[in-house]
């Protein structure tokens, strides 16, 4: 199955295979540069059937560091639009791009937050902190979220306008929305707190307004993380009900990912930890899931996908040290898979 094409609304992706959306850190004023056309370049090269392009902030204030990447201005856009036209042009891969807003999590490096004068004052749903020693972020009034849901609309309007194939928002890992989601960082009262439909109000707003300018060309994702491994926090039957409500609003497909919300969460990390959330999440919501998460093997992929687990395979770190896992699986077994034609003599 890795190699059967899927199709998402009317774009069909050759196999199986997803580079997972990694933050690189390598942005200066958030403008892709040369490693990233070649970070990315190189995975299409090898036959990867989806590229998803990093976290990237829809406003300043919503990267997670000053060197992670944006698209809140043209000349952000103009510099992903290169990479994607050289995917399109020299490889038979699809790209898709993450839109996200870090929070309470932004303003940070090497995972410690920096001064308001290297950085910025974070926002959040609520006035709680991600760590107990850091600056409060300031709670979000209902203009200022309104104002980042257009903020979404808009990163995503430039998103396509560059040639993306596909949009992605970031709703896991204890990032904005996320924060929302969960009763531990979201301790409001008025519509978006309170509730699961409350919690999950910010999120549903941001999918309608992106909805409108995506059209049958252009499939939507969700990235969630279907526990943060917390008491009375955001768990997998949320993430379950989260679903159900996503496909009613025309989501294609649920990237499931887990943790990154409450600091300190232990979690028990093994190869496919979090493969039976996207198997849960397939099957009681009946959506189409992407199983992400310490998978290392065209194997152990295959075994994911002939069980039903999940609909796609997205692979982090280990395409970073192999960016031809997709291409050279397929020497072995036979099967189709994209290899440049300037190649072919590495066949044999």
């Amino acid at each position: 199955m890795l190699y059967t094409p899927l199709k998402l609304r009317n774009i069909e992706l050759k196999n199986r295979w997803v580079m997972s959306p990694m933050c690189m850190y390598s942005c200066k004023d958030g403008v892709a540069n040369d490693f990233h056309f070649v970070h990315y370049g190189s995975r299409a090269q090898g036959g990867t059937g989806l590229i998803m392009v990093e976290a990237t902030g829809v406003v300043p204030d919503g990267r997670i560091t000053n060197k992670c990447m944006g698209i809140w201005n043209e000349e952000q856009a103009a510099a992903l639009k290169k990479i994607v036209d050289f995917v399109h042009g020299n490889s038979e891969s699809k790209i898709g791009i993450q839109l996200a807003h870090a929070g309470r999590k932004g303003s940070t490096w090497n995972g410690k937050q920096i001064s308001l004068e290297e950085g910025w004052k974070t926002v959040a749903p609520s006035p709680i902190p991600y760590e107990e020693s850091e600056r409060i972020p300031h709670e979000l009034t209902v203009e200022e979220i309104r104002d980042l849901v257009k903020s979404f609309k808009v990163a995503a309007k430039r998103a396509i306008d560059a040639g993306f194939d596909l949009i992605e928002l970031h709703a896991a890992h204890g990032y904005l929305i996320h924060q929302f989601l969960s009763p531990l960082s979201n301790v409001r009262t008025d519509e978006y707190g309170g509730s699961l439909e409350n919690r999950s109000r910010f999120l549903m707003e941001i999918v309608e307004a992106v909805n409108e300018l995506l059209d049958e060309n252009h499939p939507l994702f969700v990235r969630i993380s279907g526990t943060e491994y917390a008491e009375n926090g955001w768990d997998l039957d949320e993430s379950v009900e989260l679903s159900r409500m996503l496909k009613q609003k025309n989501v294609d497909l649920i990237d499931v990912s887990s943790g990154g919300n409450i600091h300190g969460a232990r979690i028990s990390v093994f190869d496919g930890y979090q493969v039976p959330f996207a198997s849960k999440i397939k099957k009681e919501a009946e959506i189409k899931t992407g199983a992400v998460g310490m998978i290392t093997s065209a194997e152990q992929a295959e075994e994911i996908l002939q069980n039903g687990d999940a609909d796609l395979i997205f692979i982090a770190r280990e395409i970073l040290r192999n960016p031809y896992i997709a291409v050279r699986n397929a020497f072995k077994t036979e099967e189709k898979c994209f290899f440049p034609a300037q190649y072919d003599r590495a066949k044999i």
